[in-house]
């Protein structure tokens, strides 16, 4: 595998595990209850976010480099149904959907990132592939993380940098 290829899975993964990392640390900062909480009629709540991307998670990481990553077992508009599962079971199908694409893209070969794969039957490189689904997480990271700290406002632990918190950053960095 040459440098570059190397380099990019490994920003790649280092992307996907920040990415878990901090959803993870706005999750646990919520109780059942809060992640089933929805801001209005028409929004996704916590969990229901959690099922989607495990469901996506589950459906484009199996079997990555040989089958359409829209699975026919895949029931995506369930994902979009709160059962009121507790947090201790979405935490398991969110766990289990990270280690399908850990697994999968750790074990990318150099060629591999030149073939292509399909999603709902268009082709994609397997880098689009991978960038697609940086795409995709971010954007419901970010989904997470705006509930949460909507329900805990001022009890919500800022994840980054907080509100006037630059300098003090930029100088801790500096020293």
């Amino acid at each position: 595998m040459s440098n570059f290829e190397k380099e990019y899975l490994a920003i790649a993964i280092r992307q996907f595990k920040h990415f878990k990392e901090r959803a993870e640390k706005g999750i646990q900062q919520l109780s059942d209850d809060e992640l089933h909480y929805k801001p209005s009629g028409e929004s996704n709540n916590i969990a229901i976010i959690i099922k989607h991307l495990s469901g996506n998670m589950h459906s484009r990481w199996v079997d990555f480099l040989t089958s359409d990553g829209e699975k026919s077992y895949r029931d995506r508009d369930g994902e979009f149904i709160d059962d009121n599962e507790s947090k201790e079971y979405l935490m398991r199908k969110w766990e289990k959907g990270w280690e399908l694409l850990f697994n999968t893209i750790e074990n990318l070969q150099s060629e591999d990132l030149t073939k292509t794969v399909t999603l709902r039957q268009q082709p994609l490189s397997v880098l689009q592939a991978i960038q697609t689904e940086v795409a995709h997480i971010s954007y419901h990271l970010g989904q997470i993380l705006y509930i949460g700290k909507q329900i805990k406002d001022k009890d919500w632990t800022i994840l980054s940098i907080p509100k006037n918190g630059s300098k003090k950053f930029n100088e801790k960095i500096n020293n």
